[in-house]
């Protein structure tokens, strides 16, 4: 079975994928009499039981190819770096899946315009999000391909936002300022907004920034983050801090804000259904109380929030089974109603097109429905895995999460120069300073700016970004 692996044993393992899942030959199609082999690189999904559902999936996927399936879980604070040593060494894994745009490795994979074709044949047009956060418009170049995306809503405790006076929860930027301090003065429970280096604080800055109007590129790929709305951007959340959070924020990982809803100590946290489901197991009675709000308006009522996970598979240039991988995401696409199912709704499929087979799939759906887009719909609408007694109709607001989620790169595409600005924190950073009293929002803007631009450099340099500087 799939074991989940330190970074530091992963590395110890010359033969990388010795530990692993692995699989027997099938017997229904054969490229040689010994079965050939795929290695998988993965992360261990937020909701367990879609992992439990891909390790049978690859099961069975390797005995109908006569393929070994070896799966390697490594943490996913962890999964950059291994990557990064494994290009380096020129051997590891053939297929690599990411939860945020690995642009900036694009240099080191293989150009994956064919099996995106050939996904567009099959199963329709892409969600703008997925296409954005795996195609380089400047090099026409997809350097991955993407199965599907994650919502990421705003998770509010109904009881607390009532007695504030708002029972549907913050709609705006400024409700949650207001009202998140006027909950956190009255009733003792903070919001929960992170202000470190780690996913949710990343894609938290920069929905921020959208809705107040400002980016870190425009849609050509220029660096624009140094202007007034940023300033007024990164004031705001100084004040958030002062007036709504605590100092633990600061030192946040990627569990910190559903672990802190779970202990009922958050009135509002930016995170997708996760958290909500771990409740539901966990602590029913907070889920119970657990409702959702699409992006949040800012002060001119623009309304954005990145994609909370984006998955993005990559084929190194050094993969030894590179039209395996490529089938095997081709397949996974196709299955997409039980990816879907086996992960309680967290994964949203990137081609709503894609027809449902036939047959007993496994689960309890739509009967009539004839796409991903058909059952969406009917297991937003009514959520199959509501507790009992839970108010029905909870992830309603979410059914048009398309029109108000975007990539990590908006106004532009997901680009390598914005891949390395995600990498190393700096818009987190650049609101931490702030909230701190390190520096000025002028000054941290500006300093923020600054190392935009050196990115954006270096990978013009490189011909991989456009632009003008």
């Amino acid at each position: 079975m799939a074991r989940t692996i330190s970074r530091r044993r992963f590395m110890r393992n010359t033969a990388i994928g010795a530990v692993g899942l692995t699989f027997g030959p099938g017997l229904l199609r054969s490229w040689a009499q010994e079965p050939k082999t795929l290695k998988l690189l993965q992360w261990s999904h937020f909701v367990p039981s879609y992992d439990t559902w891909f390790n049978q999936y690859c099961q069975s996927w390797g005995a109908r190819n006569n393929v070994k399936v070896i799966v390697d879980r490594i943490s996913l604070s962890d999964l950059k770096s291994t990557f990064a040593a494994e290009v380096v060494a020129g051997k590891g894994h053939d297929l690599v899946e990411f939860i945020s745009p690995p642009s900036d490795f694009e240099p080191s994979v293989l150009d994956l315009t064919d099996v995106n074709q050939e996904a567009r044949k099959r199963f329709g047009e892409q969600v703008a999000v997925a296409t954005k956060s795996s195609y380089n418009p400047f090099t026409k170049k997809f350097y991955g391909f993407c199965h599907g995306w994650t919502i990421d809503p705003g998770n509010y405790r109904k009881s607390l936002w009532e007695k504030a006076g708002m029972p549907e929860g913050p709609r705006s930027w400024d409700d949650l300022l207001t009202n998140g301090a006027r909950i956190l003065k009255e009733q003792g429970v903070q919001a929960g907004i992170g202000l470190s280096q780690e996913l949710d604080s990343n894609m938290a800055g920069r929905g921020l920034l959208w809705s107040f109007d400002t980016s870190i590129q425009d849609a050509q790929e220029n660096v624009v983050l140094d202007n007034p709305k940023t300033v007024e951007a990164v004031k705001y959340m100084a004040d958030l801090y002062r007036q709504a959070l605590t100092p633990e924020v600061f030192s946040w990982n990627p569990a910190s804000n559903n672990q802190l809803l779970l202990a009922g100590r958050a009135s509002y946290i930016l995170n997708s259904i996760s958290a909500y489901r771990s409740a539901q197991q966990d602590v029913p009675e907070i889920a119970k109380d657990v409702f959702f709000t699409p992006a949040l308006k800012g002060p001119r009522g623009t309304a954005w929030v990145s994609e909370h996970v984006i998955y993005v598979s990559v084929v190194p240039k050094f993969a030894r089974e590179p039209e395996l991988a490529k089938q095997f995401l081709l397949d996974l696409c196709a299955n997409y109603d039980q990816a879907m199912w086996a992960s309680k709704l967290y994964n949203t499929p990137a081609y709503f097109q894609t027809k449902i087979p036939g047959g007993d799939r496994g689960y309890t759906g739509l009967a009539d429905a004839k796409t991903l887009r058909d059952q969406f719909g009917a297991w937003f609408g009514n959520d199959p895995f509501a507790l009992p007694g839970e108010t029905a109709g909870k992830l309603k607001p979410l059914q048009n999460a398309e029109q108000w989620s975007t990539n990590v790169g908006h106004p532009g595409p997901a680009n390598p120069a914005i891949g390395e600005i995600f990498g190393t924190f700096v818009i987190p950073n650049m609101f931490a300073t702030v909230a701190q009293g390190r520096q000025s929002a002028e000054d941290s803007v500006k300093d923020a700016a600054t190392q935009c631009r050196r990115i954006f450099a270096k990978w013009r340099e490189l011909k991989l970004v456009v632009g003008k500087g």
